[in-house]
Order: structure tokens, then sequence, then C-alpha cells
């Protein structure tokens, strides 16, 4: 039985981005590997990702996949989308008819941005950055007068509009300052959004 053949296609990321250690090593045992040395100089050409479609198993990247390229694709079990997004170039109605797997990098993303969502939040609450430029310039203000446009997270109302990867990585790191979540997402169940400790909301509310 021959190896399973897995296309390589992460541009606009790159195997130096996406492989730490030996990981890559792993990564090549898993089958015969196409495009690893041709994606270092960008997206895959057309021609190679077609030549490979007949006996793929699985691509790794964000290559087109409309229709008539699944149809010439009749092995393929799953995507990985190393970006992180779900952008409009996959049939994706046509890969659940079939049962191929779209799996995304999505979550290993959601950590560091919900802290960084986390971190302006406070910034803007408490104006930072707005107050670290006056005293650079030497116009800083003190007191009340300073602070006139400042508010508290604790206790505050806050808004969600989606609440996926992001939203619910960031929901623990907001749980010190007990705020009040509106959340809408028309994805989620009611039951949903209260068991993350938010309350459904419509999107004016949110």
């Amino acid at each position: 039985m021959s190896d399973p053949v897995i296309l390589f296609d992460p541009w606009p990321r790159s195997a130096p981005l996406i492989f730490a250690n030996n990981m890559q090593q792993r990564f090549e045992q898993l089958g015969r590997v196409i495009g690893l040395e041709e994606s270092a100089n960008g997206k895959l050409a057309a021609g190679l990702v077609e030549a490979t479609l007949p006996d793929v198993v699985a691509i790794v990247g964000q290559t087109d996949l409309d229709a008539s390229r699944l149809a010439r694709a009749p092995h393929l079990a799953a995507v990985i989308n190393v970006e992180g997004n779900f952008a409009q170039n996959v049939d994706y109605a046509e890969c659940f008819r079939r049962g191929i797997q779209i799996l995304s990098i999505a979550p290993v993303f959601a950590q560091p941005v919900a802290e960084m969502a986390l971190g302006l939040a406070l910034d803007l609450a408490r104006g930072i950055t707005s107050g670290d430029r006056l005293m650079r310039e030497g116009s800083e203000q003190y007191g009340l007068a300073g602070n006139r446009d400042a508010f508290v997270l604790r206790g505050a109302t806050i808004g969600f509009i989606g609440c996926g990867n992001l939203g619910r990585a960031l929901i623990p790191l907001l749980a010190p300052f007990r705020p009040r979540l509106l959340i809408h997402d028309p994805w989620l169940p009611d039951s949903l959004i209260r068991e993350l400790g938010g309350e459904p909301a419509s999107l004016e509310a949110a």
C-alpha cells in the first residue's frame, strides 16, 4: 500500500512558521508530502495542485478548492487551514456533503488574541496610551482632570458580537472584573450562552 499523499500549501505562512523543533520531520513521516520545497517560494502553482488532486488525502493550507477541484480529489479526507480563517475559496458545502473535515488552528490563536483584547480594553478604560503621550509631551494632568474619560471594567456591561474561539478565550480573563456579558451570536443557543456566563442579546443590545 502506497503512502498517503499530503499537499503542503500553507501560504501566506511557511514551514518555519508552522513547525518547531522536530515537528517537520514528524510531519514528513505521515506520508508523501508534495509542495514542501515549492511552498518556500509562495503559493503553489496551479499545475502542481491539479496534478496532486487525484491522489491527495489531506491538504495543509488554504488552497483554492471549488466544486470542480474537489470532484477531482476523490480521496481527500481533510483540509487543515493553518491561516486561522475561513476564506471563501473553498466549497464548504461540498466538503460537508462528502464528509471532508475542515480543520482550523483558530483555537490556538484565540488565547494570545484574547490577552491582547483584554490589554486593549484596560488601555481604553484607564487611558494608558493617551496618558503616556500627554506625559511625553509635558501636558499631563492629575486627579479628576486626568481621569474624566476613564472608567472601570469591574462590574461593566460588555457586549460580544459573536462568541467563537476568541470570545470563549476572553470570557475567563474577564471573570475577575465580574462584568455583565451581553452576547449576540445567532449560531449559539441561548442555553449555551448562559452556560458561558452571558446573557443572550440582540445585535442592537450587544
